[in-house]
């Protein structure tokens, strides 16, 4: 950064009064402030960031400067080297009013160095992620996932429980069999045994997660919150009721294999969203309030992509409808080095590449990485606004708005 522009962002900071996702302010004045967990979470976050000493925010984000130059640079390098793996940031100085203030260009690291964490903590307590403008302790989970990834984890076929091959839908299996045969010659030689576990179907003789959310007569008997929640809330925010004080219009919680789940919160949706007919040239049109197509990609998305690790089980996928969008949220955030911006135009990794495999066998997914490119078409077709994409804190969230409020 040169020093004409950090003079330009302290500008911009003093007219804001507000750090922010990328910007740290400390005072340092009086001393050296402790920076781990603010080197830990730029560094864990894809974008860095900026930590500037010598403005104070809690007196007007007033330019206080300083106490030594050189002992804060010194003190500086000294933290970064109690990183793991080391943070290497770059620093500027430039004087406001007789008053030396100083930045620290923080970088992103590559994926496969997360998380960046305080060495004398530990990775579990020293790793923390930025929430807005303050930086929160990563849970368990959130190290977890930067593990999967990195030892390329596969959770989706996890052995089950040993009850849950007595419950397994052998006519169901059967096709299966039959369709990975037909789609897969070089099959034909093995047995049902050996292609049962090379496919991911059982693991040591006993059915893997993934294939008991596929061919399983009850999958919830055995993961009770791998289903879906939908909600329809009368109002724009959890809380709100209608006139006779009910919070829900709607309430159902959504069991079954991974097709009937599919197909319940699209039959959910489509008894709770508006539809609107009209006549043109004589021809009846019936238009809903959001394509079903753009719907069953999202929520098909959060079933095969959501995380289905040990430490997200408890944890079932959320369909809410407001009266100005349908939110559809699973945990699991972005897999890999991908980004929001990335979505639809980049080839991501697969978190569950077996369980993929089984849907794609089954004609339900097409694994060519057109999902988010549907939804984006479907929506524009349809008028509205293009989806809002989120992740953060393992969880991935889609927003559809509605005809109504479609402004955003």
């Amino acid at each position: 950064m040169l020093k004409e522009e950090l003079l330009e962002l302290i500008k911009i900071i003093k007219e804001q009064r507000c750090e922010g996702q990328r910007i740290e302010l400390k005072s340092a004045n009086l001393g050296f402030p402790k920076i781990y967990d603010t080197l830990s979470s730029f560094s864990n976050q894809s974008d860095g960031g900026i930590i500037i000493f010598g403005i104070d925010e809690s007196n007007d984000y007033e330019i206080v400067g300083v106490y030594d130059a050189q002992d804060l640079l010194h003190k500086i390098s000294e933290q970064c080297k109690q990183m793991s793996p080391i943070v290497r940031v770059t620093t500027t100085e430039c004087v406001i009013n007789s008053k030396v203030v100083v930045a620290v260009e923080v970088p992103s690291v590559e994926i496969f160095d997360r998380p960046v964490y305080y060495k004398g903590a530990g990775i579990l307590k020293g790793s923390y992620a930025r929430v807005g403008d303050s930086d929160e302790p990563m849970t368990d989970y959130e190290v977890y996932s930067y593990e999967a990834y990195k030892q390329h984890k596969q959770d989706d076929i996890r052995s089950g429980p040993e009850q849950a091959k007595k419950y397994m839908n052998q006519n169901s299996l059967n096709q299966y069999l039959n369709k990975l045969r037909t789609s897969k010659p070089n099959t034909l030689n093995l047995s049902d045994e050996e292609l049962l576990e090379l496919m991911g179907i059982y693991k040591d003789g006993q059915p893997t997660l993934a294939s008991i959310l596929c061919f399983s007569s009850y999958p919830q008997a055995f993961y009770p919150q791998l289903c879906i929640t939908a909600v329809v809330v009368p109002g724009t925010k959890m809380g709100d009721c209608d006139d006779l004080n009910n919070r829900f219009i709607d309430n159902k919680k959504i069991e079954g294999t991974i097709p009937e789940m599919l197909e319940g919160a699209i039959n959910f949706i489509k008894r709770n969203m508006k539809s609107s007919v009209s006549f043109i040239d004589g021809r009846r049109v019936d238009k809903t309030e959001y394509p079903i197509i753009a719907v069953r990609e999202a929520i098909l998305n959060a079933l095969v992509h959501r995380d289905y690790s040990i430490h997200t089980e408890g944890m079932p996928i959320r369909l809410e409808m407001y009266n100005d969008r349908l939110e559809i949220v699973n945990t699991g955030g972005l897999y890999g080095p991908v980004n929001i911006d990335d979505l639809g135009r980049l080839r991501a990794d697969t978190r569950n590449k077996n369980l993929i495999a089984m849907l794609e066998t089954l004609n339900y997914v097409e694994n060519r990485y057109s999902g988010i490119p549907t939804i984006k078409k479907e929506m524009k077709e349809a008028g509205l606004n293009e989806p809002l994409f989120s992740s953060e804190r393992g969880l991935f969230r889609v927003v559809f708005y509605n005809i109504i409020y479609g402004e955003l």
